[in-house]
């Protein structure tokens, strides 16, 4: 990011979800920079205290880190409850922690999308249901982001259990927006493509997992397909602060978005054919069931010495952006994060 912004409000209190990594790291980093008393919330213990070095180093500023599963909602009520009164209150909220599953559905099965569920939509639920209250009562007119996906506005091959945890957070955004309409509080629902966060790394992988990560970290990895997640943040945050309603990001996006809106059977028809091309686990001329196996995570597939020659080839052309924003944005395991200054 450019030099620190203090024209924000200073003074004002943030929380991120998801705020140990990735986007909700930069997030938590951009609002500090603009001068909020920030707090980020995340299940693990040791990436929280790497973003909290992270952050300082990068913004002269540390968020406070609080361990909090936002799948279970009395920690979720506890940890907005204590953030509020640390505070003096609650100003700007971010829901934005999630899980990606890659495979596809019939072979990552029914605790894939209760997972998604749970950490994604569920989660979202619990921060937004919690945040309201203190939200209503900021003197600065409470603003609560959610984080949803263009995978929300229409369904993505192998990304079946994402697309419909996100598209209920779309709804959850949407339906919020309206029933807090006329009051102080806004509600802006954020709709990103891809981007380069570093994400493969910690998403998990099913079906043929080698095989599965090569296509996701190659393409989302990719200057033309991807967006550049310093951009990302800065944007998600400018469109809380101005209160807009909704944003998708990246050209990609925004152009699938609308042609879905307008033809959604010639987009799902041509996704179909995207399907056609993506590695399947099985030969579904021969009539035979998907084979299920356990969920393998991106840093267990990195030098996936099993992969195919073309899997491996397609990681070298597109992953590399995205591989240095895994270790540049607290995704990487191989190291401590390092500062973008």
């Amino acid at each position: 990011m450019a030099a620190t912004d203090r024209s924000g409000p200073a003074g004002l209190s943030a929380l991120v979800t998801g705020g140990s990594r990735g986007l909700g790291l930069l997030m938590a980093a951009r609002l500090l920079e603009r001068g909020y008393r920030v707090t980020v919330l995340a299940r693990d213990a040791g990436e929280l205290d790497r973003a909290v070095a992270w952050a300082l180093d990068r913004t002269g500023r540390s968020p406070q880190p609080v361990v909090c599963d936002v799948r279970d909602e009395p920690a979720v009520t506890a940890a907005v409850r204590e953030t509020a009164e640390r505070a003096g209150g609650l100003d700007l909220v971010i829901a934005n922690a999630g899980v990606i599953q890659v495979a596809p559905a019939e072979t990552a099965g029914t605790q894939a999308f209760r997972d998604a569920m749970g950490t994604i939509f569920e989660g979202t639920l619990h921060t937004a249901l919690a945040a309201l209250p203190y939200l209503r009562r900021s003197p600065a007119g409470g603003r609560l982001g959610l984080v949803g996906s263009v995978g929300g506005l229409l369904a993505v091959p192998h990304l079946v259990a994402y697309s419909c945890a996100k598209a209920a957070v779309r709804a959850l955004g949407e339906g919020l927006q309206e029933e807090t309409a006329g009051s102080a509080v806004s509600v802006t629902t954020v709709h990103p493509g891809l981007m380069r966060t570093g994400s493969h790394l910690q998403a998990e992988f099913g079906g043929r997992p080698e095989a599965e990560f090569a296509w996701f970290s190659a393409l989302s990895g990719m200057p033309l397909l991807s967006m550049d997640a310093e951009r990302a943040a800065a944007k998600v945050v400018r469109a809380v602060e101005r209160r807009r309603t909704r944003l998708v990001l990246t050209p990609v996006a925004r152009a699938a978005s609308f042609a879905h809106a307008v033809v959604p059977s010639l987009v799902t028809r041509a996704s179909g054919l995207v399907a056609r091309a993506l590695p399947m686990p099985f030969d579904d001329t021969a009539g035979r069931a998907a084979e299920r196996s356990p969920m393998r995570q991106g840093h267990d597939l990195e030098a996936a010495p099993a992969a195919p020659a073309w899997a491996r080839a397609l990681r070298r052309a597109g992953s590399a952006l995205n591989d240095r924003a895994a270790h540049r944005y607290n995704q990487s395991w191989a190291g401590p994060p390092t500062s973008s200054r």
